[in-house]
């Protein structure tokens, strides 16, 4: 595919094909502190908590931080519930 420069840059692509490569035992983390986000349509948003998903060794993976996780489950093909959250 080339790259065009109208393409929609999607965020949760790349976290699939990052934990593609990642080696299993990843999990999820929800963090209740305040962080922000710009949508496609430039505003930014306000959450009350973000996710952020930890290797097996209990590092923080890079570019996996994010506040959709119903979007997150849909585009790794899983249901919310199989995900493994830590809480």
């Amino acid at each position: 595919m080339k790259y065009n420069r109208y393409m929609a840059f999607n965020h949760y692509a790349k976290i699939k094909r990052i934990l593609e490569q990642e080696p299993d035992g990843w999990y999820i983390r929800r963090i209740d502190e305040l962080t922000e986000a710009k949508n496609f349509k430039g505003e930014t948003v306000a959450y009350d908590y973000y996710y952020r998903i930890y290797s097996a060794a209990g590092q923080p993976i890079k570019y996996c931080k994010f506040q959709k996780i119903d979007k997150l489950a849909s585009i790794l093909e899983r249901d919310v519930a199989e995900l493994p959250i830590i809480t």
